[in-house]
């Protein structure tokens, strides 16, 4: 079984489409291990603040068979594709980690390069996993939070009602520190 880190975002019927892909996410892996949520603004568009949050959880599913699975649950809420990488939506998962493998898989790269790039993944992947170590750069998802430029991304911690799912509440919101 691997380890899978899931970057889970929605700037339209956010609340519904966020608690939503936790159900349907549970209902099809099990218990998961979610971060809190944040909002951010949107990014590379002008839009409605997005929530986001990270989850995670074992499979013995292929990557190519996760990403399919992933597709489907954005795609039931309505999803739609064709438009701008960077645009409004109702749902983005988005595979950050399988277990630790990296490179290509079906034309997708792991680990994420999200990861890096933006607080809105990396602040709620620290707050969960944060002595995990990123395998390509030899860090822990902790130290690379810390050491990320937080001025140009804000993000604010939501109080968020996941209902029944796992949810391990950091010691202290990260987004402050």
């Amino acid at each position: 079984m691997r380890h899978c880190w899931v970057s889970i975002g929605s700037n339209q019927d956010r609340e519904r489409c966020i608690r939503g892909s936790v159900h349907a996410l549970r209902e099809r892996f099990g218990g998961l291990i979610l971060s809190s949520v944040y909002e951010s603004a949107a990014v590379g568009v002008a839009g409605e603040p997005y929530f986001n949050l990270v989850a995670g959880f074992g499979t013995t599913e292929s990557v190519s068979r996760l990403l399919a699975t992933l597709r489907s649950i954005e795609d039931s809420f309505g999803r739609v594709r064709g438009t701008e990488k960077f645009s409004s939506r109702t749902l983005d998962l988005d595979l950050l980690t399988y277990g630790g493998l990296t490179g290509s898989f079906d034309g997708y790269k792991l680990p994420r390069d999200d990861i890096l790039r933006y607080a809105f993944v990396l602040c709620p992947l620290a707050e969960i996993a944060g002595d995990e170590i990123h395998p390509c750069v030899a860090r822990s998802y902790r130290q690379l939070w810390e050491a990320f430029d937080r001025e140009a991304q804000q993000l604010v911690p939501v109080a968020f009602d996941f209902g029944d799912c796992d949810h391990h509440p950091p010691p202290a919101a990260l987004a402050d520190r």
